[in-house]
């Protein structure tokens, strides 16, 4: 096939619109199933891209859940502890492949923002995994191959109109890209810098101690920046992401969101969260929201709106400021990936608030120095990698 017609582009008056290869060549990919839009299209893309390079990276199996141009969520195919399966709602689903679990980490770091989701997998989608998404609210997937159980399982979503896509893993685009805006025409080289441990090499910390864990995770957190609408920051931990900010003006807010993501993240492992005594019947997505207000700071306000015997069985306890800053001071070893220069140490002072210990980032900045500085205050471990990894 050499053009695929879309319904229409980004919003419904955007007619027409279309894919296909300059030259008259051949698409790269077949819709097995459904009818993905203009923008699926384009989280499909970026996200096969990020799941191929985190697998030639780690080594192992990979998967991204994307929304709006940008990951909510990335992550290897590491095994679940029963916390994890829990805090995703996996717990009930036995066994899980390690594509399975690499989705269910790239979808449940952050359920807000991953509902609804585009998913991207490293490798040919199995049953599990097909399981897995079958009972979440998502968009499409693409991979490079589907299991026929699997895929037959995926030609059953929503009622047979659930998108999948089958990528040509051996696919390389060319050297040159082009995009309009304006009708103005840009171009510029792909981006084909390879993320490496090599990156991680320049360590300009007093501390330098910089585990083969945490260079996973910082890999993993360039990576993921490296297809995330920018400016852009990523919190990684146990080979996912776990806080992703994106596409801020300003460098600090995105600290401050990804930071308030990871937080969150962490938040839903506390007993308290583990303990709350949902209704019988509730949904999943219904459950995520509850969560969500309830590690909130207006939580009291919700609560005192009556709404909550829908949901719980009992009015749960509330989840005060001093308990949840005192279970978010447990979290460690976290690291921390920027797509360009911290300008200022406010973004290492934030980042220290959600357990960040290992940094990586490009440096150059006028005030290199004192971000430096507040990394040695904090014992922290940081890296200048020299490349800046802007996506528009």
């Amino acid at each position: 096939m050499r053009e695929l017609e879309l319904k229409y582009g980004c919003n419904p008056n955007q007619k027409p619109s279309r894919i296909f290869m300059e030259g008259g060549k051949e698409l790269p990919l077949t819709v097995l199933c459904g009818r993905p839009g203009y923008i699926n299209f384009m989280d499909a893309l970026n996200g096969w891209q990020l799941v191929k390079e985190l697998k030639q990276a780690a080594g192992l199996t990979a998967a991204a859940s994307f929304k709006h141009v940008s990951p909510a969520g990335a992550a290897l195919g590491l095994p679940l502890d029963e916390t994890l399966k829990k805090i995703y709602w996996v717990e009930d689903m036995g066994e899980l492949s390690p594509l399975a679990c690499a989705y269910a980490r790239a979808r449940g770091a952050d359920r807000m923002s991953s509902f609804g989701d585009f998913i991207a997998l490293s490798d040919e989608c199995d049953v599990a995994t097909a399981n897995l998404i079958k009972r979440e609210v998502s968009d499409g997937v693409i991979a490079p191959g589907y299991e026929a159980e699997a895929l037959a399982i995926l030609k059953s979503k929503k009622n047979g109109n659930y998108s999948v896509i089958q990528i040509d893993p051996d696919y390389e685009p060319a050297a040159i890209e082009r995009k309009q805006i304006f009708g103005i025409t840009f171009e510029q080289g792909h981006n084909n810098l390879e993320i490496n441990r090599e990156l991680l090499r320049h360590i300009v910390t007093e501390n330098r101690k910089l585990p083969d864990s945490a260079e996973l995770d910082l890999i993993l957190s360039l990576i993921t920046l490296k297809y995330t609408q920018s400016n852009s920051v990523c919190y990684a931990k146990g080979g996912q992401a776990i806080g992703i900010g994106a596409g801020q003006q300003s460098r600090v807010h995105c600290t401050r969101l990804a930071g308030s993501k990871a937080d969150n993240w962490y938040l839903r492992q506390s007993p308290q969260v583990l303990s709350l005594p949902f209704a019988d019947g509730i949904k999943r997505a219904d459950r995520d929201n509850a969560i969500d207000v309830y590690i909130g700071d207006d939580y009291m306000d919700v609560l005192s709106e009556g709404r909550w015997e829908k949901i719980f069985k009992v009015k749960p306890p509330v989840f005060t400021k001093e308990e949840k800053r005192a279970w978010l001071d447990t979290m460690t070893d976290v690291a921390l990936g920027s797509d360009a220069f911290f300008p200022f140490g406010d973004n290492i002072d934030r980042a220290h608030k959600s357990g960040v210990r290992y940094v990586a980032q490009p440096g150059g900045s006028l005030r290199d120095d004192q971000v430096i500085e507040a990394c040695n205050q904090y014992g922290m471990v940081m890296a200048f990698t020299g490349v800046r990894l802007f996506h528009h």
